[in-house]
């Protein structure tokens, strides 16, 4: 299956308030804007984008509706330090703080209206440990 596009659609009963949160702190805006969906793209890269979606809407099935839950969306980013200062700032409460992970991360955990999870990563160097488990071609 060639995909020509791919991006998380979650699953609430507040659309417009998850759509702010996205908005406000990760600088995203919409593209589509409905009462029961939103198609949310990045201000800074159209390639990514995220889908809040009114969890008991009927295009979804019975068995599949509900809220999102168990997520963790990860967002790859050059300054993370400065992002997570603003975040702070923000008043978002942080479930991990700013760290470095010796698997080769340096980032924090947030969470959106939700609770899911948002973890902003900067890629760094991992330790010897962990270099030898990374594939030639992710190194």
């Amino acid at each position: 299956m060639k995909s020509t596009q791919y991006y998380p659609v979650l699953m609430t009963d507040d659309v417009a308030g998850t759509a702010d949160f996205y908005r406000t702190h990760m600088r995203f805006r919409p593209v589509f804007d409905s009462d029961w969906y939103v198609h949310l793209q990045s201000s800074e890269d159209e390639a990514v984008n995220l889908a809040i979606l009114q969890g008991d809407h009927e295009t979804i099935p019975a068995a599949g509706r509900g809220r999102a839950s168990g997520v963790l969306l990860n967002f790859e980013v050059d300054d993370v330090d400065s992002i997570y200062a603003r975040m702070k700032a923000d008043g978002l409460e942080m479930l991990l703080d700013l760290r470095d992970e010796p698997f080769g991360q340096r980032h924090f955990i947030t969470q959106d209206p939700n609770g899911v999870l948002i973890d902003i990563i900067k890629p760094i160097p991992p330790t010897a440990e962990f270099l030898a488990m990374y594939g030639t071609e992710a190194v």
